[in-house]
């Protein structure tokens, strides 16, 4: 088994090694830890050898983007075909994003059934983390660049069959609590999560008693199979990009944002935002980082086909959009259309925000792996697998491993 060390300042999901080293053997990480220390742990032979990051650069470990439509000039709502969906992944997986979770986007039941073997075929072989369904059980009133065409209220038989042809990689779906079918035995909350998938409320124009009983139903329904030993995705539900696609904040109509902030408080919900700078103002993030502490958010792209690429005309599902200045809206009415900037930016944009590095980097990385509830990712930690993203002191990624092999970097 090769034996080989990768040295720089590490970041672990605690603090910073200075003059760091995390030693791989084969596609696992071996050891990680101060350079000064690795002779005693006996790998003295491969510091001396060590791959070294550019002066002041940083090892990270391998992003976990849990929210992305595409990349690369395509996109996975698009994605008739594997190798479709891969010029996504290797696009992202290029900028050190080593576990992906494809988004798809409202569209009718069979589109959504077509995607959903294409990517489940790729989450088997290893090349995604698994499939999160945005829609089509969301609001018309706050559908952002969902099509509301295809918008069709909660189905919980339709749930079930995208779970069962997602051979058991469905991570989440997006769904606004408001809607009728979301509860009780017999609802979305129920299919998803006995199908080890997670409800993530969002695209909502909901007032706060329906996102307070949708949280209280899905939490309660974690709790049960938790206390019985029956498997669940992850011990919380999540928030679609929070603050985006949803009735705004306003002292006397309260909507779901402070029903989400409080949820994540009580240790119910994970709440996504999109840090990149254009979905959120970085201070509203540091903000929220302030507040909730980094275990209660989780770092997302929300990217779609142009992440990568450069302005111009691109499609979502059905929808046309137009990227100028790097910003992605829809053709027509102007809503932003999802992100066009890979997980490292929003680290690098959350970081130069005031969040404390280490702190960023969890919420890209941990947090993510939690929400898979893959416990072989996420972190610089002996066992897991040796996914390593090598930076220059600007976080602009100079090496990327993933499994322990180099990734290659775009022609």
């Amino acid at each position: 088994m090769q034996v080989r060390a990768l040295r720089g300042r590490v970041v672990t999901p605690d603090h910073i090694i200075d003059d760091g080293v995390v030693v791989l053997s084969g596609s696992h990480i071996a050891w990680v830890g101060p350079a000064d220390q690795a002779a005693r742990a006996g790998f003295a032979d491969a510091v001396e050898q060590a791959q070294s990051a550019p002066e002041g650069g940083y090892l990270l470990p391998g992003l976990v983007d849990v929210h992305c439509h595409g990349g690369g000039g395509e996109s996975f709502p698009n994605a008739e075909t594997a190798e479709q969906a891969m010029v996504s992944v290797l696009e992202h997986r290029r900028f050190g994003t080593t576990s992906l979770v494809a988004s798809c986007v409202t569209a009718a039941p069979d589109v959504l059934r077509a995607r959903t073997r294409v990517l489940a075929e790729l989450c088997e072989d290893g090349e995604l983390a698994g499939i999160h369904f945005e829609g089509p059980f969301v609001s018309v009133e706050r559908c952002g660049a969902q099509d509301p065409t295809y918008i069709i209220d909660p189905d919980a038989a339709l749930t079930r069959e995208l779970i069962e042809l997602g051979g058991g990689h469905v991570v989440t779906m997006t769904i606004a609590p408001e809607k009728p079918g979301i509860t009780g035995d017999d609802g979305v909350n129920a299919a998803l999560i006995e199908g080890g998938a997670l409800p993530s409320f969002g695209h909502t124009d909901s007032e706060a008693a329906p996102v307070r009983a949708a949280l209280a139903d899905a939490a309660a329904r974690i709790a049960e199979r938790l206390e019985v030993g029956k498997p669940v995705r992850a011990p919380r539900s999540t928030a679609t990009h929070l603050f985006n696609g949803m009735r705004p904040m306003h002292h006397r109509t309260p909507g779901p944002v402070p029903e989400f902030l409080a949820a994540a408080q009580r240790g119910e919900c994970v709440l996504e935002m999109i840090g990149d700078g254009v979905h959120l103002s970085p201070a509203i993030v540091l903000d929220m980082f302030e507040t909730l502490g980094r275990d209660n958010v989780v770092l997302v792209t929300d990217a779609m086909a142009a992440a990568g690429m450069a302005d111009g005309d691109y499609v979502l599902g059905s929808q046309p959009v137009t990227v100028a200045d790097g910003v992605a809206r829809l053709t027509e009415g102007g809503a932003i259309a999802g992100g066009t900037a890979h997980l490292i930016d929003v680290v690098r944009t959350t970081w130069q925000g005031g969040v404390d590095l280490v702190d960023a980097v969890y919420a890209a990385s941990v947090q993510g792996a939690q929400i898979l509830g893959d416990s072989s990712v996420g972190a610089l930690r002996a066992g897991l697998w040796a996914d390593v993203v090598v930076t220059d002191a600007e976080l602009r990624p100079v090496t990327v491993l993933r499994r322990g092999e180099a990734v290659e970097p775009a022609a």
